[in-house]
C-alpha cells in the first residue's frame, strides 16, 4: 500500500507596512518586485503570500487595499501601483488657494486673539490641511465587503491597522481576523477586534498637526485617534500576536537621513520646515529596526532552550526580512517640489522650503506630503529596484512557503 505524505504546513508570513505619508508609494514598488520574484509567470491560481497584513499610517491604507484584493494578489499589487502612480495632492488634501488661505487666517486669528478671548479657540482649525478628499478616495477604492469575504474564504487570515488615541495615550491595534483571536493588552498598547473601515484608516494616517484626528468608537467610549506611528514601540507585535511565524517588513526610511557630512559651521536658526521635517522624521522613524534586533535577541535565547520549553504560544522564533529605501527620499522629494500645486508650493515656501536654499531637514516635510505622480512613480521604481536587487534573500525567505 503506497505511503501518503502530507504536504508540509506553510509558515504563516506576516507583512508589516510602516508609515510615511507619500513615502508609502515606495511600498507598492517593493511588493511589485516581490510578486515578480515569487511568481514571474503570474499563474492564475497563485496564492496570496501574506496571510497576515499589518499597516501603520499610510502603510495601513496600503495594507487594507491589499487585504481587500487578497483573492487576486497580482491584481492587488497592480491596482495599488496604479493608484499611487496617478495620485495628485488634491486627491489627499485640499490644495487650492482659497482653502489654504482661509485655514492660515484662522490659525493667525487664533494665535493673535485667542489669548484675549479664549472662547474664540472653538473656531480654531483642527489641522494644517483638510484631508476630506482622502476620505472620499478611500470610500471609492476600498471594498470592505470583499475584505470580509476574503477572510471567510481563507484568502487572508487577519488584517490590522494601528492608531494612537489622543484621549488616553494608548497605541491601538484595530484588527479583523478569520478566526477568533483574543484581544491583547500591553503597557500603553491595546488591541481591538472590529471590522476595519474608512474611519480607522483616516485615524491611522492622521499626521499630527497636518491632518485632523478621527473619532473612533471603542466599546462604549469615543476616542479621538491620530497617526499610528506615534508611540509605536513594537511595530512587529501586531503581526506576531495574529499568528505570524515570519515577518516581511517594508520600511520608508533611508538608513541615513541625517546627512552628517553636510553640517554647516555656522548654521542659522532652523526654520519651520526644518523643525516640522525633523519632527515628522522622529514620528515615522522606523522603530521596526530596533524591534527586529529585539526579535533576533529573543530568537537567540529561544535557541538555547530545550524543545519542550517552547510549548507556550508566546514563545516562538520569528524570522524577519526588511527592505527599505536605498537612497534619500528627502532629496528625491526636493527634485519634484515644483510639481506641487501653486498654493501648496507657496505654503511650503512660507514654512521655509526652497529648492534654491536647500537646508538639512527641510526636504523631509515635503517627502511626506508630496502626493504627486512624478514623485510617487519614482518611489515605486526605487522600491521595485530595491526588492529585485535582493531577489536571492526574498527567494530564501519565502522558500518553504512556495514549495
Amino acid at each position: 500500500m503506497p505511503t501518503s505524505h502530507a504536504a508540509p504546513e506553510r509558515p504563516a508570513i506576516g507583512l508589516v507596512l510602516t508609515g510615511g505619508g507619500a513615502r508609502a508609494a515606495y511600498q507598492a514598488g517593493v511588493l511589485s518586485g516581490v510578486m515578480d520574484i515569487l511568481d514571474p509567470e503570474r499563474r492564475p491560481g497563485f496564492r496570496n503570500p501574506f496571510p497576515i497584513i499589518s499597516g501603520t499610517s499610510a502603510g495601513a491604507i496600503n495594507a487594507t487595499a491589499l487585504a481587500c484584493r487578497a483573492h487576486q494578489p497580482h491584481r492587488a499589487i497592480d491596482r495599488l501601483g496604479a493608484l499611487w502612480s496617478g495620485l495628485r495632492s488634491e486627491d489627499v488634501y485640499y490644495a487650492d488657494a482659497p482653502r489654504l488661505l482661509r485655514t492660515g487666517l484662522q490659525w493667525l486669528g487664533m494665535l493673535g486673539l485667542g489669548w484675549i478671548a479664549p472662547s474664540l479657540n472653538v473656531y480654531a482649525p483642527h489641522s494644517l490641511l483638510d484631508n476630506s478628499p482622502l476620505a472620499d478616495l478611500l470610500a471609492r477604492t476600498m471594498n470592505f465587503e470583499r475584505l470580509r469575504i476574503n477572510l471567510a474564504r481563507g484568502h487572508l487570515s487577519a488584517v490590522a491597522v494601528t492608531a494612537t488615541a489622543y484621549t488616553t495615550g494608548e497605541h491601538l491595534t484595530f484588527y479583523q481576523a478569520h478566526e477568533r483571536i483574543k484581544p491583547w493588552t500591553r503597557s500603553l498598547r491595546r488591541a481591538v477586534a472590529c471590522p476595519v473601515g474608512v474611519d480607522h484608516l483616516l485615524a491611522s494616517s492622521a499626521i499630527p498637526f497636518v491632518f485632523p484626528a478621527r473619532a473612533i468608537l471603542v466599546g462604549d467610549a469615543t476616542l479621538w485617534c491620530g497617526d499610528g506611528s506615534m508611540r509605536q514601540l513594537a511595530p512587529m507585535s501586531s503581526a506576531i500576536h495574529l499568528g505570524a511565524e515570519r515577518i516581511f517588513v517594508v520600511g520608508t526610511n533611508y538608513r541615513d537621513e541625517t546627512h552628517p557630512g553636510a553640517r554647516e559651521l555656522n548654521p542659522s536658526y532652523p526654520n519651520l520646515a526644518q523643525v516640522a521635517g525633523h519632527t515628522l522624521s522622529n514620528i515615522f522613524l522606523d522603530s521596526v529596526s530596533m524591534d527586529m534586533e529585539r526579535v533576533e535577541r529573543i530568537n537567540e535565547l529561544l535557541a538555547r532552550c530545550p524543545p519542550n520549553g517552547l510549548k507556550s504560544e508566546s514563545l516562538r522564533p520569528i524570522r524577519s526580512l526588511m527592505i527599505a529605501p536605498s537612497q534619500s527620499l528627502d532629496d528625491l522629494a526636493m527634485a519634484h517640489l515644483q510639481e506641487l500645486p501653486r498654493a501648496a508650493r507657496t505654503l511650503f515656501r512660507v514654512l521655509g522650503v526652497s529648492p534654491r536654499q536647500a537646508r538639512a531637514g527641510s526636504g523631509a516635510l515635503v517627502s511626506y506630503l508630496l502626493f504627486e505622480a512624478g514623485y510617487t512613480q519614482d518611489l515605486i521604481a526605487l522600491g521595485r529596484a530595491d526588492s529585485m536587487s535582493r531577489a536571492g534573500e526574498v527567494e530564501a525567505f519565502f522558500k518553504e512557503w512556495s514549495e
